[in-house]
């Protein structure tokens, strides 16, 4: 077997996806269990807010901004005494907290903005995105988890957000992340694309599902593609991986090597499911197709899998 490391590409695919371009330093080796309270002390912090699902953005007339000052955050109501600590870049410390006003409550100058259209619609610049997905998962985390899995008692939150322990029983609980494989399956010319009944009208994607305990990404990848389209798969290879805020997945993405073609789809999870051409997925690609067929949006980890193979030799 060849060893292909030297041989890919030095930016990998990942870094195209969106919630891809975190570039804070995560400060992994040197948290405290005050460095969140340390982190707002520092007259340079910035704070990222959320609630519902939705980022607190301020308007300034010509786009938005997702940082906020500690005195500014006091003044939205915010949940600081819940706040993480996400790290550090060049300009100082950088944290997230939970938003303490509904949308409804929020003053003129601040929008409430779900995430999905905060990133489909380009608000944000990338490393601002990646740092939302941090700040995202883990405010979702704590939030999910403040009881002990063990005994039940309500824990503390330590580690600037990166762990919760428990004053009863002792145990220690830390950040989880679901891994969730998605999937091309490809022939030499043909790829398989299925439709949910929530997407959009015209739109088809790849297929995905969650990974379960005690199996492999490829092993899922292919139990996934056969339980949703009937369709066996053989050779598995990654391509590329998204983080996902929702609430803390990682989207990890495959190929595969379709080994049937008869689809036989799985009708509660799937509307449509069929096989387009190569040259019917370009057209797809650049918004050509005659019958007005989609795919998701340029930052999701879908469009990046089906443009690579579409675009292949």
């Amino acid at each position: 077997m060849s060893f292909r490391l030297f041989e890919a590409p030095e930016r990998e695919p990942s870094q195209s996806v969106g919630f891809a371009g975190n570039e804070i330093d995560r400060q992994s080796e040197h948290r405290s269990d005050d460095s969140a309270e340390a982190a707002l002390a520092e007259p340079s912090c910035r704070i990222l807010l959320m609630r519902g699902g939705r980022a607190q953005l301020r308007g300034n007339g010509q786009g938005f901004s997702a940082w906020h000052t500690a005195d500014e955050a006091r003044a939205l109501a915010a949940k600081l005494r819940h706040a993480v600590l996400l790290g550090r870049d060049r300009d100082g410390p950088i944290v997230a907290a939970p938003g303490g006003l509904e949308p409804d409550d929020l003053p003129e100058t601040i929008k409430a903005i779900d995430y999905r259209s905060i990133y489909m619609q380009g608000l944000l610049d990338t490393p601002t995105l990646g740092a939302l997905a941090q700040g995202a998962a883990l405010l979702a985390w704590n939030h999910n988890h403040r009881f002990c899995g063990r005994c039940g008692t309500e824990s503390d939150m330590r580690a600037g957000g990166y762990k919760r322990a428990c004053p009863k029983c002792g145990a220690e609980h830390f950040p989880r992340t679901d891994p969730v494989v998605i999937m091309l399956a490809v022939t030499p010319d043909r790829c398989l694309l299925g439709r949910s009944p929530h997407f959009m009208p015209g739109m088809y994607s790849c297929l995905a599902g969650f990974v379960e305990p005690g199996e492999t990404i490829e092993n899922a990848v292919r139990r996934e593609t056969f339980e949703e389209s009937g369709i066996k798969l053989g050779r598995v290879v990654y391509h590329a991986s998204q983080p996902w805020p929702f609430p803390y997945s990682l989207m990890i993405g495959c190929f595969g090597e379709a080994l049937s073609e008869e689809i036989n789809a799985d009708a509660a999870e799937l509307e449509d499911c069929r096989w387009f051409t190569r040259a019917e997925t370009r057209q797809i690609v650049a918004g050509t197709h005659p019958d007005g067929v989609l795919v998701p949006p340029k930052m999701a980890i879908a469009h990046h899998l089906i443009k690579a193979w579409a675009e292949s030799d």
